[in-house]
């Protein structure tokens, strides 16, 4: 972070309690990379963006469906190995669970929450292993997750090729 206007007159940086000038300019001026290329995103945002296009997918098969569910991303479960048991509300893989279906309650506020599903971010990107199986992990996942929410059988999407 950084602040201006200081008496010094350059620029000061803030690190925690610890302030530190940047003396003689040269410092970071501008990001490395513009931020509309791919490099320039966060692993958990490219992520992210999986997501969006794993649900947008979904979305077409289902639109009326899946309107009342909400998706959300988190880093790696909290759970205990012991506490994990198969069930149609958790998409495992051994004893990780890749993804999880919250029903519908009232958070600590006593405002009504609508269902969720949560994915995962570190266990699928471990097991992809290559970027580019992300994107049908995620997608076989959701599909998974969502057809067992429905109570429909689990298809496999219509091949386009």
């Amino acid at each position: 972070m950084t602040t201006s206007g200081t008496q010094s007159g350059g620029p000061r940086a803030v690190q925690g309690d610890r302030v530190r000038r940047d003396r003689r300019g040269r410092g970071l001026r501008t990001p490395l990379l513009p931020a509309d290329l791919p490099a320039a995103r966060s692993r958990a945002e490219q992520f992210d963006q999986v997501v969006l296009s794993a649900v947008s997918a979904l979305e077409s098969r289902w639109p009326t469906e899946l309107s009342t569910l909400e998706f959300a991303v988190d880093e790696v479960p909290i759970v205990s190995s012991e506490a994990i048991a198969p069930a149609t509300d958790v998409i495992l893989d051994g004893s990780v669970p890749l993804a999880r279906f919250f029903a519908p309650g009232v958070d600590k506020r006593g405002k009504p929450t609508k269902a969720r599903v949560v994915l995962y971010r570190r266990p699928l990107e471990v097991r992809a292993g290559d970027p580019s199986d992300l994107g049908d992990l995620v997608e076989e996942v959701l599909a998974e997750q969502v057809a067992a929410i429905l109570g429909e059988p689990e298809s496999e999407p219509e091949d386009e090729a």
